[in-house]
């Protein structure tokens, strides 16, 4: 009977491509597991990760203008976006090593229906504390229905290119897998590990993460391509909690340069076989 899909471990080095055999989900997981497909190493926190690029997915969550945007929501009520901004170079260096490699990417962030009948009082809340209508679907300043569906508040900040073959998913709680097709949309594409970037990265980020390791899924977190409005102290235990429980931490500057060694030999029609480690232990 096949086994289920496990990470090798040798010394500070995991490895998440699943070894053939042992529970690999497809054909792409097989070849990388055999040394015939391109994999990733990048360094983390605590050592390094090798990962399959045929297996990832690259999920950039609420760069919106109402978060990140002057004349947005936050801006609007007197939040200084400009951490939330410093995430936007990063994103947009990583977007086209990664598109390189033919890793989808995934557009994540509000998008309510105008109703707001489907937010349960606790989201509403949360963008409305004093309960004066001023939150989710109000008018502020240049965002006329603040993260409502088709809005210029609920748009992708004009920095950062989408592209037609990328994915766009609205969320409509902190999580992006509550109430809509981000696991299924994950699972038809076959991916197994999720770089997650954006804003906030300890609240939507975070709370999105978190799910996703419930459910099964490799988790990294790119860090500098993450930013908060949030005090520094809240990145911090972001990022301990995601080294310690949840899954690894990487810089957007590695992870763009382990990328960029990945997919030169790929464009110059030079096939890539990237060393697997030898299995010392499992996780």
């Amino acid at each position: 009977m096949r086994g289920p899909r496990r990470w090798t471990v040798t010394g500070t080095e995991v490895d998440l491509t699943a070894a053939a055999g042992a529970g690999a989900l497809g054909a792409a997981a097989g070849a990388a597991a055999a040394g015939t497909a391109p994999t990733v190493r990048v360094p983390t926190r605590a050592g390094a990760i090798r990962f399959d690029p045929a297996r990832t997915a690259f999920v950039v969550v609420d760069m919106q203008n109402d978060f990140c945007t002057p004349g947005g929501w936050l801006d609007s009520i007197g939040v200084d976006v400009t951490p939330a901004r410093s995430a936007i170079e990063p994103i947009a260096e990583l977007l086209p090593v990664l598109r390189a490699l033919d890793v989808p990417v995934i557009w994540l962030g509000w998008g309510n229906r105008a109703d707001r009948v489907n937010l349960p009082p606790n989201v509403i809340h949360v963008y409305d504390p004093t309960g004066t209508g001023e939150g989710i679907g109000a008018s502020h300043a240049d965002s006329p229905s603040v993260l409502t569906e088709g809005s210029w508040g609920a748009a992708v900040v004009d920095e950062l290119e989408i592209l037609p073959a990328d994915i766009r998913i609205a969320k409509y709680r902190m999580s992006g897998f509550w109430d809509t097709p981000l696991d299924s949309t994950l699972r038809m594409l076959g991916v197994d590990t999720i770089l997650f970037a954006g804003v906030n990265a300890d609240q939507c980020v975070y709370a999105t993460l978190i799910d996703a390791a419930c459910l099964g899924y490799d988790c990294v977190f790119v860090e500098q391509a993450s930013a908060t409005t949030s005090p520094a102290f809240c990145l911090d235990a972001t990022i301990y909690n995601v080294d310690q429980c949840f899954g690894f931490c990487v810089t957007a500057a590695d992870l763009t340069a382990s990328l960029l060694s990945t997919a030169a030999p790929l464009s110059a029609g030079t096939p890539t076989t990237a060393p697997l480690t030898s299995l010392e232990g499992t996780r």
